[in-house]
Parts: structure tokens; sequence; C-alpha cells
């Protein structure tokens, strides 16, 4: 029996990769000094696991950026935008890459960067491969050979991580019409043989090639090319052992490609799909000689394992296959939780007990071949585990029954407004006199080293509340007339108070809880802290109003009540396992509604409901999206309905596909829809134009995820391809997120050129309507 772990957290346990990088970015230190804070975040990591008792120890889990973004590098798939970068500029690799993750506006040279999307139904966000018909590829990026010769020098004999074949194709989009990028494989393949080799001549004896899409519901084309993929890389390093890892689902009707295909071992996800187990031990696959990998350790969750539930499956498997065909693995990469709780010093005792980082993940995958191969420590290593899971599950903490009795009583009337969109228009435009092409941002404004000095001298008790909240009322006030001074339609308060669009709320709920270091990587350097739920959720007072009535009381023009939505908050924490997702959810619906009446009493007529998470929380298999997307669109329905005809609602999405979506929606009845569409040139919108979207809708006409600044004429192009395709009385202007990780001076820079871009597309409007 092997322990494997399939990716290790990346940022270091006090965030050393982002504060590394960011610190390049603003050239205050050297990329030898980057580099080397990478080295060091590897070796304390493989370190860390050997220690341990891990048997294999992913490399090549590490990256500056994106794993995704690593492996264009890798095969040299670079969009032809960048080739000045090599070819004249002959920018270092590292350079390379980050300017294809944030764009490039210097030394003579402007260029966009790459499509960010989310990693399945992860909030982990990757760089989208761009794909051409014919495309070459070619060995060009060292990293993994370079990192597992590393791992190789300290002692360790790693598992390289790559990501396959099929899955980096797939994970990526076609940028001209008349071809099917999983075509591009017989090119591919030659690339990944090389790559093979180089790490064979290190006698590297495992791979793991993480094949994600095989959860997904693949086409017969797409089966076919993983079968066609791996025998081709079988045969040319039969001696290497291959780890084939899907995760995040069960592997469906991918089930009978996957136990064909010519690898040594195979991964399950049996947190997400513990029933795929019984369905493989039910075939053939127990006569051969192939392993199973057996993720029982939730990799996406923070709650301690229940070792009893496990020791069930690893105890199944052993007793259908053998001790010697298996491996105790987490459910997924350990990505997407914190590193460390040791680091948590303020949690209250009790809760810590109930729960388990990185670091304890790996001990309890330990934990668990001790006890299945009945070690002399088994007795007090399950004693203890189970005296904590008893704990959580008889804790007063947890249960509120007036809480669960509201949730059970919610009606299909609690989930619809008043009139019809139609009706509610013409109130709207009456009450907000808003000109064609009325313009606003998404909701927060640049949070400077200043504010984020504030809220930590607020927190060790070096400045006043009172003294805070002075600080935080200027940054608003200057936040407002900036707006006002750049012609911005319907402003917002910019959301200094706020340190994070989920933990603010979480901060201010009952049954939700904060860790101090619980930080996890969302893109590149931005990393978020999500809340935990662990019990019943309701709202004691509000949240938001009292700054957003002192935000109106700035302006006559209209300002924006900003609130993040159900859905999204139950996807961006660490939510409870002990009860349906559908049921939480409701419960902070119903929070969110009772902050939208106080809004709404307290004069504020637009109230933007934030739900980025929607799309990301679609189940990966098709046949489990609509029990999800009929509690997902009631949960945002009755946060969002208890308004007046006349009260704008508003909500946001964010680096999503939204065409199977499309009529789910729709079915949010939300007055105006803010979209993300500029790093893909509008064509998200092309799914909101066939389906006819009848509401108003804002595609984002720049990518504030990039420090480049766009052009007028840029902006411009962007409202003549909306504008062909939407109702131009139906759109909006607005920037493509919210504004927080950005600097001032391109802030208001980019603002300037968007509301000039929205004059000219008035008087274009208004010339082509006379």
């Amino acid at each position: 029996m092997f322990t494997n772990i399939l990716g290790y957290p990346r940022i270091g346990g006090q965030r050393e990769l982002k504060k590394a990088c960011e610190s390049y970015w603003a050239g205050d230190t050297s990329l030898r000094n980057l580099l080397t804070t990478a080295q060091e975040i590897r070796r304390h990591n493989w370190q860390l696991q050997q220690q341990a008792g891990i048997d294999l120890i992913p490399c090549n889990d590490f990256s500056l950026y994106d794993q995704v973004l690593d492996m264009c590098l890798t095969v040299s798939a670079i969009p032809e935008r960048f080739h000045p970068l090599v070819e004249q500029a002959q920018l270092p690799e590292t350079d390379l890459l980050f300017a294809m993750a944030r764009g490039y506006q210097k030394n003579g040279y402007d260029i966009t960067a790459l499509e960010m999307t989310k990693w399945f139904d992860t909030n982990y966000h990757y760089m989208v491969p761009e794909f051409t018909a014919n495309q070459q590829f070619n060995l060009l990026s060292t990293k993994i050979v370079d990192e597992c010769r590393e791992a190789i020098q300290l002692g360790i004999q790693p598992k390289p991580v790559i990501l396959g074949p099929v899955s980096f194709l797939l994970s990526g989009k076609e940028k001209e019409a008349g071809f099917n990028r999983i075509d591009l494989l017989k090119n591919l393949l030659p690339v990944y043989k090389k790559l093979l080799s180089a790490l064979e001549e290190l006698n590297v004896r495992h791979i793991q090639f993480d094949e994600p899409y095989l959860v997904t519901n693949l086409t017969d084309t797409e089966r076919k090319a993983v079968a066609y993929a791996y025998g081709e890389l079988s045969r040319h390093t039969p001696r290497i052992h291959f780890l084939l890892a899907g995760y995040f689902e069960c592997y469906g009707d991918n089930l009978s490609t996957v136990l064909a295909l010519p690898v040594q071992t195979i991964h399950l996800d049996l947190v997400r799909c513990p029933a795929q187990l019984d369905d493989i031990l039910a075939t053939d696959f127990v006569k051969g000689d192939k392993k199973l990998s057996l993720g029982v350790v939730d990799g996406r969750n923070i709650w301690k394992n229940d070792y009893e539930k496990s020791l069930a499956l690893i105890n199944k498997a052993v007793a259908a296959i053998g001790a010697a065909r298996v491996l105790i693995a987490p459910s997924c990469s350990l990505l997407h939780v914190p590193c460390d709780l040791a680091f948590e010093t303020t949690l209250q005792p009790e809760i810590k007990n109930w729960l388990a980082f990185a670091r304890q993940k790996v001990e309890e995958v330990v934990a668990l071949k001790q006890l299945a191969t009945g070690s002399e420590s088994a007795g007090a290593l399950l004693a203890d585990n189970q005296q904590a899971i008893a704990s959580r599950r008889s804790s007063a903490l947890i249960h509120k029954q007036h809480v669960k009795q509201r949730t059970a009583a919610v009606t299909d009337a609690d989930a619809t407004r008043k009139s019809v969109f139609a009706t509610r228009r013409i109130q709207q435009q009456a009450l907000l006199n808003l000109p064609l092409f009325p313009t606003t941002t998404i909701g927060s404004f640049p949070q400077t080293a200043d504010i984020r000095q504030l809220r930590a001298q607020l927190k060790k008790g070096s400045i006043t509340q009172q003294q805070y909240d002075n600080a935080i009322k200027a940054s608003t006030q200057d936040c407002v007339r900036m707006q006002e001074e750049l012609g911005i339609d319907v402003l917002v308060h910019g959301e200094f108070e706020r340190n994070d669009m989920v933990e603010y709320f979480g901060e201010q709920l009952e049954g939700y809880v904060f860790t101090k270091n619980g930080w996890v990587q969302s893109y590149g350097s931005r990393c978020v802290k999500p809340p935990v739920v662990f019990g019943d959720v309701e709202r004691k007072a509000p949240m938001t109003v009292e700054w957003t009535r002192y935000a109106q009381s700035l302006t006559s023009k209209p300002m924006k009540g900003m609130l993040t939505g159900p859905v999204t908050i139950l996807q961006w924490s660490f939510v409870r396992d002990d009860q349906p997702r559908e049921t939480t959810a409701m419960q902070i619906a119903l929070a969110i509604r009772d902050e939208v009446c106080d809004l709404e009493e307290a004069g504020i007529k637009v109230i933007q409901i934030d739900e980025p998470a929607i799309r990301e929380g679609l189940p990966l298999r098709k046949e489990n999206w609509s029990a999800y997307l009929q509690w997902a669109v009631k949960a945002f329905k009755v946060a969002s309905c208890s308004v007046e005809d006349s009260t704008q609602i508003h909500t946001h999405m964010c680096y999503s596909e939204f065409n199977d979506i499309i009529d789910s929606i729709a079915a949010l009845d939300a007055d105006v829809i803010t979209i993300e569409t500029s790093r893909s040139q509008m064509e998200l919108l092309d799914a909101f134009a066939d389906f006819k979207y009848p509401n108003e809708i804002g595609p984002g006409v720049y990518d504030i995820h990039s420090p480049r600044v766009p052009t007028v004429d840029e902006i411009a192009h962007l409202l003549e391809k909306a504008a062909a395709v939407i109702p131009v009385e139906h759109l909006w202007v607005n920037p493509d997120c919210g504004l927080k990780t950005r600097k001032w001076p391109e802030t208001r820079q980019a603002l300037e050129h968007m509301v000039q871009a929205a004059a000219a597309a008035r008087v274009k409007a208004g010339v082509e309507i006379v």
C-alpha cells in the first residue's frame, strides 16, 4: 500500500509567492530573488511530504502563475501577438509567462493577455490556451525537467505532474473557424514524447497525468483521442509508471475508456463520487494488475477526515484487489485548501478541532495507511479522530431551529418580482433618467497599501474605530468625487471598508468563522481567505446600509448598493458538508434578502447582487445540471425579489461560458446583468444575442486583471461589436470586474477612456437612429 499526493499549495504558508511576484512586477526586486523564493517554497513542500512519509511526492505542481499557462510555454503554444516579445524584445521565459497572463504595455508594445476562466467548478482560474488550425508545437520550456532534477538533488524521488494532452487541448479555444482543437493531438504528442524521454533520462519512475476532462461528458471523438494519446505515450516510454488522475467527479460514461487505457494506476475522487469504486470493482478490473489511487481525503474542503468512512472504502478495495494495488490519496490536488492549520492561533478550539488544512491532510493520508495496515498506533489515531467527528456532529454551535424553520417556509412567491421586466423598466427609466449606454463600474475601487494598513491597524488596536471610519469615509468621498468628475452615470462607493467580497459578509453573518492565515490561490498572485460555514446562517443586523447611505449622501447620482449573492458566498466559502448545499444557499439567500430590503428602505434604488460563481458551481456532468440550476436560481431570486418595481436589480458574472445555461441566467430576472467579455473580444456576448436575452446587459469593455490601459478606440470597437448583436437601448458600459486589484493611475485613465467611448457610442447611435 502506498501514499500519494496529487499536488500541494504553492503560495507558501505566509503567501511568500504572492509577495515575491508582486514585488517583481513592481520592479522592487530582481528575477533572481523571485526564483529563489519559488525554489524555497518547492523545497519546503517536498521535504514536508517526505518527512510525513508520503511515497509519491509531486513535482511540477508548483507554478509562478498557473499550470495550464506553464503547459503553453512547455509546448510553445504562444499566440502570435506575443512573438515580438520573444523574437525582438527577447524577454526571459518568466517575463513572457507574466506577459501572457497579465498583458504587456511598455517599451513600445501593447499586447492583450490571454483569456482567463475557472478551473472546472473551483474558484481557481487559469489562462485559456489559444489554438489555430494546423498549429505546430515544440518543446520550449524545460520547467518540468528542471524542477524534477531539483527534487532529485534534494534526495526526493519525484512524481512529475503533467497536464494530460487531451485536457490541455480541451481547456483551450479555437481562435479561428473550421477546425476542432482535439485534431491538434497528433501535432502535440511528439512534444509530450520528447518531454517523457527527458524525464526518463532522469530515471523518473512515476508520472501523474492530470486528465480532469475525463469526468465531463466527452464525445466519442474525444474518448478515442484519449485512447490514442495514451497508447502512443505508453509505447514511447513503457518503463515509466503512468498514474492517470481525474477528479472533481465520477468518470461516468467515460469509465470503460479509462479502464482500458495502458496506464498502471487510475485515480478516483471518492469524496465527490464514492459510488464509482463499486462500479470499478464490479468489472474485470479486479482480475488485472492495475492499481487504484483512492482519493478519500477531501482536497477541496477543510473538514477533518472521518477515518471510519474512509477505511470502509479502503478496506473494500483491499478485499477486492489486494493492498499492493491500493494507493491512499486526497481527492485532488491540495491547491484548493490553505497550507497549515498550525498557523491558526485565534480559532475557537472546538471548531479548530474539526478542521484539516493541506499539511494536516498529508498527515491524514499517512494515518489512513497506518490504520489500514494495522500499525501499532492505529487504535489511538482512530479514537482521537472519532472523538473530533462526534464533537462536531453534536455541537450546540451548529444548529438553530428558527433558521431551519424560516428556510423550510420559503415559497415560490418569495422568488418572484411583482411585475415583469418590461413594466419594471419603464418605472426604472423614469426614476433614474439614465442616458443611452449608461456607464458604471462593478463595485470595488483600488485597495491601496494605505487602505490595507488601516485595516491592519484597526485589528491590532493601534487606531480607534472612529479613526478608521473617518479614513474610510475620506476615501469613499474621494472615490465618489472622482466618478462624478469622470462623468460616470451610476456610481459605487468603492468598498474600501471591505476586505473581500465574501469574507466581508461572512464576518457579519452568524454561522461563519474566519481563519487568520487560511489563504488559497485564486489566480496568479491573487489569494483569498474563504470564510468557513460551520453552522446555520442568519443576519443579525444590517451589513452595508450605513456605508451605502453615506455614499449616496455625497451625490445626486444613483449610488449602487453592493452585495454578494448567495450562490457565490456559498461557492467561495468552505461550506459545511453535513447538510445539502441547497439548504445552506437558501439560508444565505434569506440573509441577503433582509439586506436588500434595508437598502431599499434607506433610499437606494440600484442594488447589485453579484453572482460570479453561478456558472462555476454547475456540476461537471450535464445529467446533474437541472437540479443545481433550479435551487441556484431560486436562491438568487429569493435574495432579490422583495423590492418594488422601481428598484433596479443588477447582477454580475465573470470568466464563465454562458451558452449552456443562458435560459437559467435569464430566469434570474435581474434588470441588468454585467459580464466579462473583453478578453474574449465579446465572444461571450453571442450566447445572450442568440438567446435574445430580454433584459439589460453590460458587457465588460476592458480587462481589469491586466495592468494595461485600453485605448478609447479599443473600447469603442468592443461597443460596436456589442451593439451589432444587442439592442443599444439595452446596453450598459462597464469594466469586466471590480477594480480592487488595480492601481489608481491606470484605473482613472481606463475609466476616462471608457466614458469617452460611451459618449462616442451615444453620438453614433443617435445619428443612426435619426
